[in-house]
């Protein structure tokens, strides 16, 4: 919302008069567009509104009023027309000129220092440099191309090589200028990537959640993941409701216009009305840098919006170009991270649930407590082990954090804070939720609910089934889900496929239109591609990775279904373990049934399509590993190339392994790579292996 009010700007008008003139209609609109863009400059750039929001609310009106009266006067970059475009069906791929590469990162001082010397050593240079400190937004990047001064597209970052074209969506961010200022020193380049983040204030956020939770729409975890879903919708009406915001930091490809210095591309985007963080600092030396970091670290939880750290890089750009980039990061910068979101809270009770395969998993209720902007009543203990080992009790006070800044978890108790009054918790011996035996099987840390029919693992299975990475069934979230369940319309995944319009419409909250789109949802479900199909099975310990090697293995369901465990067990890729798991699961009565009906009803998994196209391929034969994340596209995207190419991907390192791949932060698998003699590649030799 926009705020602050300095008296009644002159040309406001409490009931718009329009002109009967198209000429002076004319006139009239050109002086309130630049009114209004005037307005967008001083209250988002400068943060130093002249105008109260209600005058300028009349400031669109009138203009909204003209062109409505003279249709030939509207202007696609009129303020009025930020919103303008039908829903898209998909997002079009939009390349990057110059790549959005990602950042190393650090978490400390002395990792700081470490940096600094890094960078000095590769210069040469003994003297301090000059740093800039950029407070770290948590939010979605994205780059914006402005050709002549006009805004002409947007693209998120994507894998930093290539990201979605969202332009319609940002053109409805209001502190995104349509138009550049010009600037008499220095007017608009003929082409410019600016670089920013778009983000969502905390309370907005707060807002939003509250709005949606009124409506029982689920709630966003957090103010990035608000960010980032609002800007990937694909009606901009929906983004356009959304209270979204941005920052630049820097500049991709331009042409008509030279930088010498970060700080100089920081202190010219203003002029030409892009949002730049006032936060931001020109440091000498790497002391200056970090006392900037302690004092953001200390701001932090006084700032309107979520910082999760501060980025560092050497101010002169001609420093950068010598040092270079690495294949997955920039030499000349580092974002240094704060210390995870932390608190401490009271434990007052302890609750199992029960998962799609019958695990069952300790969740402990909290006192809630603020972590990070969200209120957090939730943490996982994960299984009975780490309660012991951790000694977690009921009553006890505990140290809870957003593991990586998202997901709760309990550190540690405190054990000073302890009364005596405390209780220690034992996982059941049966289900909380149908009273059935539950079972922990050797060398198992879960506990299982043997009964396959209790209701939690039927509702769990039948999510899991119709999620996005399985089957993609549009529109059968939770709360449905848990009303088929609780009406006994569903029993298992079948079922879905012979549930009826009128049937549903005459549940709760679903209209006979809701009844028919999510019929025709499952009914459009019926073809995915093999592995996506044996994802959705559910089977125990095998995922999208382990899924899809299993279809390619065996190119039919059929196939899978008959093959004994020593056959599983030769698959590169697929270990005894798993090899047991998928022989028991196809042993099993119910599941050889669900899939026959699964058949009968018209449920066809497909051969996909890199898994015919690589047949024959120049990487026939060689098994590739990926570790760590690769800057120039996803370890999706690198599987899916080493697949057109002939080649498999296997989820762990083996002496059959040909190649492991190390991304940025490898882990475990690379110390294994070398252990078992394997070759290991980094991304740059990885690409030009594919290449060749």
């Amino acid at each position: 919302m926009r705020n602050g009010t300095k008296g009644v700007h002159p040309i406001v008008e409490k009931h718009p008069i329009v002109p009967k003139d198209e000429t002076r209609a004319r006139a009239r609109a050109k002086r309130v567009r630049e009114e209004v863009e005037h307005h967008n400059y001083r209250y988002y750039v400068l943060d130093d509104p002249e105008i109260s929001d209600a005058e300028y609310d009349a400031l669109l009106r009138e203009l909204e009023a003209i062109e409505k009266a003279f249709p030939s006067l509207r202007d696609p970059l009129s303020p009025t027309q930020r919103i303008g475009h039908a829903p898209l069906h998909k997002f079009a791929p939009a390349r990057h000129a110059t790549p959005m590469l990602s950042l190393s990162n650090a978490e400390s001082a002395e990792e700081v220092r470490e940096f600094d010397a890094r960078v000095r050593r590769l210069l040469s240079r003994k003297e301090d440099l000059a740093y800039t400190a950029e407070p770290k937004v948590d939010g979605l990047a994205v780059e914006l191309i402005y050709e002549h001064g006009v805004f002409t597209r947007g693209a998120t970052r994507g894998d930093g090589v290539t990201g979605e074209d969202v332009t319609q969506n940002l053109r409805t961010v209001r502190s995104i200028p349509l138009r550049l200022r010009a600037c008499g020193k220095s007017p608009p380049p003929a082409r410019l990537a600016v670089r920013g983040e778009v983000y969502m204030a905390i309370a907005d956020f707060e807002a939003l959640n509250r709005a949606r939770l009124s409506k029982d729409e689920p709630a966003f975890a957090n103010p990035r993941n608000a960010a980032a879903g609002s800007i990937r919708q694909l009606d901009p009406r929906i983004t356009a409701s959304r209270p979204l915001d941005v920052f630049f930091y820097g500049v991709g490809e331009t042409t008509g216009h030279g930088f010498r210095t970060q700080w100089e591309i920081l202190q010219t985007l203003p002029t030409w009305g892009l949002r730049v963080n006032p936060l931001v600092v020109l440091c000498e030396g790497v002391d200056d840098t970090i006392r900037t970091f302690d004092r953001l670290a200390e701001m932090r939880d006084r700032l309107s919006y979520e910082i999760d750290g501060v980025v560092i890089k050497v101010d002169d750009l001609r420093l950068q170009k010598e040092l270079g980039t690495i294949a997955r990061s920039p030499r000349w910068a580092i974002a240094c991270k704060f210390a995870p979101r932390q608190a401490t809270t009271r434990i007052r009770a302890i609750e199992v649930s029960v998962g799609r395969t019958g695990a069952l998993t300790p969740v402990a209720i909290l006192d809630p407590v603020s972590i990070g902007g969200t209120t957090v009543g939730r943490a996982t203990l994960h299984n009975q082990d780490e309660i012991d080992r951790k000694d977690v009790r009921v009553g006890d006070t505990v140290l809870v954090q957003r593991a990586g800044d998202v997901i709760p978890e309990v550190v540690k108790v405190i054990g000073t804070r302890r009364t005596g009054k405390e209780r220690k918790f034992r996982i059941p011996d049966r289900c909380p939720v149908c009273d059935g035996l539950v079972e922990r099987s050797e060398g198992e840390a879960a506990s299982y609910c043997v009964n396959a029919q209790c209701p939690a693992q039927v509702r769990e299975r039948i999510l899991h089934f119709a999620s996005k990475r399985a089957m993609d069934i549009d529109g059968l979230g939770d709360k449905i889900v848990n009303m088929l369940v609780e009406k006994k319309l569903v029993d298992s995944a079948a079922d879905l496929y012979e549930l009826e319009t009128g049937t549903l419409a005459r549940l709760e909250r679903l209209g006979e239109k809701s009844a028919g789109n999510l019929v025709a949802a499952i009914a459009g479900s019926t073809r995915p591609s093999l592995g996506r199909f044996i994802h959705a099975l559910g089977i125990r310990h095998v995922g999208e990775q382990v899924a899809d090697i299993l279809a390619r293995e065996f190119g039919s369901i059929q196939a899978l279904a008959h093959a004994p465990e020593e056959e599983l067990t030769s698959v590169h890729g697929i270990g005894p373990e798993i090899a047991g798991s998928v022989a028991a699961f196809f042993c099993e009565n119910r599941n050889r049934e669900l899939i026959r009906r699964l058949e009968r009803l018209g449920v066809e998994p497909q051969a996909s399509a890199r898994q015919k196209a690589g047949e024959g391929g120049p990487l026939a034969g060689k098994s590739f590993v990926f570790t760590g994340a690769l800057s120039s596209m996803t370890r999706e995207e690198a599987g899916e190339a080493v697949e057109r190419l002939g080649g498999r991907v296997s989820a762990s390192v083996s002496k059959k392994t040909d190649y492991v791949v190390t991304g940025e932060d490898p882990g475990s698998k690379a110390e294994r790579a070398g252990k078992f003699g394997v070759t290991k590649l980094d991304e740059a030799e990885f690409l030009k292996l594919i290449r060749k």
